[in-house]
């Protein structure tokens, strides 16, 4: 940032900006219902939703600040996504598979963004980025230990000029952890945190879960605590630092088995697809496919035992309640699995549920998906994609009762091509024309016209090696 009291994006004066920050919430609250009553970019009506007129700056990228950025989006913000010029997004060379030109791992978490592709390393393009943090009611972001402090996009820097803004720091290990800079990927630290340690089974190797999921935990404790924040700045005008870590995600997400290495002091084991301290809960065969019986008190297993013709195992002691069951687990599950063997799954899956015990069939994503919504759990959201066309995506796993996630008749944004809106959202922060075709020019900003399918601006391959000089020192987080 200059040192002068000019702003060389925008050619406002900081202290006249300063002292309007001063002047309480009132000017904020004006912004936020400006931007909650305007049309949308697309063309299209504005969203609704509780979260309408809230402007966030997602700095982040990868997995665990998109994801929290587009449940916000998802509940009405309106979301920037800020990226390098030259690749973008990390994940939008995580393919294949793709649709359209973009990487499918990219378009499952930045659903309802703009994206602005901008080098924050440009003198220029770094006070857009500055101006943009300056305006936004929350900034998130996940560069490495002192990289936005050296930007000036810090805690520190955002605040003096934004002391509403509600600011999100997500790292792998946490600002206090020794050392500050250990480089974090989901698969490190599901072996650090135990969550590996205690998958996989009994009698094999550790093993990690199908998916990011301390990504995904971390970025649903990103944006629970970011709407807590917002409740408070909205009430007080008093802003916050929110820091979320992969680690402490983890942990957190460890619940009772956690609390139990706490009870026991001793290691939780690994129980494959069964549970240590509920039985029968696990995965047994069928005579065509596998299915998912879980028992989870006496009055359920007393109605399994019916179902399965099988009263004497009811009547058994050593089977009566569940401490029982869990003493003598190796004496109840090969009854359980003999009988579950005799019939299809599909039989099976219809008594059970008939008689009320929760049972379900061992699916891959897609039959998931498509049974779920053939359930009726409208579990998908489609949008039209500039380059894609008609896409599905996965809804998110909260409803509101007053409509949809994002509410309105409005379709949700679709995942932005890089570099889309980078003009409007430039011209939105007072960036001159000519400022903006100079940056452009010169390879600082990247402008994607999704009806030409031309970019202006840098192109090239994407995908950064570790010493990239294009490196804007976010963290990746996989």
């Amino acid at each position: 940032m200059s040192e002068t009291n000019r702003d060389d994006a925008t050619g406002h004066d900081r202290s006249e900006r300063t002292e309007q920050n001063g002047r309480g919430g009132q000017e904020a609250r004006a912004g936020r219902e400006a931007r909650a009553g305007r049309e949308r970019p697309d063309g299209a009506p504005a969203r609704e939703g509780p979260l309408a007129g809230i402007r966030v700056a997602d700095l982040s990228r990868v997995l665990a600040g998109p994801y929290a950025t587009m449940l916000l989006a998802d509940l009405g913000a309106e979301v920037v996504k800020v990226e390098h010029p030259g690749r973008g997004d990390d994940t939008r060379a995580w393919g294949p598979p793709h649709a359209g030109g973009e990487a499918a791992y990219y378009l499952a978490v930045n659903r309802g963004k703009r994206s602005l592709a901008v080098d924050v390393k440009d003198p220029d393009g770094r006070a857009a980025v500055q101006e943009l943090c300056a305006r936004s009611d929350v900034v998130i972001q996940n560069f490495r230990p002192g990289v936005a402090e050296r930007l000036g996009l810090g805690y520190g820097d955002v605040s003096e000029r934004n002391p509403a803004v509600v600011y999100c720091s997500i790292s792998g290990f946490g600002p206090e952890h020794t050392p500050a800079d250990r480089p974090a990927f989901d698969v490190l630290v599901q072996a650090e945190s135990g969550l590996m340690g205690i998958t996989g089974e009994p009698d094999g190797p550790p093993s990690k879960v199908g998916v990011a999921m301390t990504d995904v935990l971390s970025g649903l404790n990103a944006a629970v605590a970011i709407l807590g924040a917002l409740l408070r700045a909205r009430a007080t005008g008093e802003g916050e630092h929110v820091e979320v870590s992969l680690i402490n995600s983890a942990l957190s997400g460890l619940v009772n088995i956690a609390q139990q290495a706490l009870v026991t002091g001793a290691e939780p084991p690994r129980m494959g697809n069964a549970h240590s301290t509920v039985v029968p809960y696990q995965v047994f065969g069928t005579a065509d496919a596998d299915i998912v019986v879980a028992a989870g008190n006496d009055a359920l297993f007393q109605r399994l035992c019916a179902v399965l013709e099988r009263p004497d195992l009811a009547d058994d002691p050593r089977f009566t309640g569940n401490p029982d069951r869990i003493r003598n687990r190796g004496a109840l599950i090969p009854e359980l699995e003999a009988e579950l063997a005799a019939r299809p799954a599909a039989e099976w899956l219809k008594l059970l549920t008939a008689a009320g015990v929760p049972a379900g069939q061992v699916r891959g994503p897609l039959d998931a998906v498509r049974s779920a919504q053939a359930a009726g759990d409208d579990v998908l959201v489609r949008v039209d994609h500039p380059t894609a066309g008609a896409l599905d995506t996965v809804r998110a796993g909260f409803r509101l009762a007053s409509g949809a996630p994002g509410g309105g008749g409005a379709p949700p944004l679709p995942p932005p091509l890089l570099g889309q809106h980078s003009r409007e959202v430039l011209a939105e922060l007072g960036v001159a024309e000519d400022g903006i075709a100079a940056m452009i020019g010169r390879g600082a900003v990247r402008q994607t016209d999704p009806e030409a399918g031309a970019a202006a601006g840098p192109t090239g391959p994407t995908g950064p090696t570790a010493d990239s000089p294009n490196d804007d020192g976010r963290t990746d987080h996989r």
